[in-house]
């Protein structure tokens, strides 16, 4: 399972970024349960932004009314409109997708990180 992450970048606070994953080699016996956005700060740890498993989403505290994650599941994509943006967004985004296979769910697989850098 590979994931390809795009779409990070330097922003004015106030500006809108989207970040888009895309999950690839996915063996027709594997599910996808979930699919979703972490970041890490400087000096911070890593910590949950947006997830979907489709019926079901989730938002950090931090950016609910802001971002607005999506999942087209015809291409194993997930999406993270970030609107409004603040300096304390700025960090290295992870894209997740939380796979079934066989038995064993929730197995966890991380793209290359991205970064998003919001000026003040």
């Amino acid at each position: 399972v590979q994931l390809q992450a795009s779409g990070g970048g330097l922003v004015q606070a106030g500006g809108s970024l989207t970040l888009s994953c895309q999950a690839s080699e996915i063996e027709t016996s594997f599910t996808i349960d979930s699919m979703g956005w972490y970041r890490q700060a400087p000096g911070k740890q890593r910590e949950l932004v947006a997830e979907t498993s489709g019926e079901n989403t989730s938002y950090a505290d931090s950016v609910k009314g802001r971002f607005t994650i999506s999942r087209d599941d015809a291409k194993n994509t997930v999406h993270l409109q970030m609107n409004s943006l603040k300096p304390e967004d700025t960090g290295v985004y992870y894209c997740a997708a939380f796979l079934t296979i066989g038995t064993m769910p929730d197995i966890a697989f991380w793209g290359q990180g991205t970064q998003v850098t919001v000026s003040s």
